[in-house]
């Protein structure tokens, strides 16, 4: 993935957000489901987000931005900005 196809998908996913609390709100979600499906979201997010400053770090420091990885959700949650 380039970078502009992991900022499509980080658009992508806050968009899903957005619509997930204001199908919690009109109550067309339960809580619960809206817990679950923005816990995947943001483990995601953490992995595009992490996946993007590999590729800008890689390319600051001459290297191959094609070469950076997703991580896994583990690895990349709690991270510090």
């Amino acid at each position: 993935m380039n970078q502009e196809q992991i900022l499509a998908k980080i658009t992508a996913m806050v968009d899903d957000e957005r619509q997930l609390r204001d199908a919690l709100s009109s109550g067309q979600i339960d809580s619960d489901t809206e817990h679950q499906r923005l816990g995947q979201l943001e483990r995601e997010l953490d992995q595009c987000w992490d996946l993007l400053r590999q590729r800008r770090a890689k390319t600051e420091f001459g290297e191959n931005p094609d070469e950076a990885r997703v991580r896994p959700a583990s690895q990349v949650e709690g991270y510090q900005s």
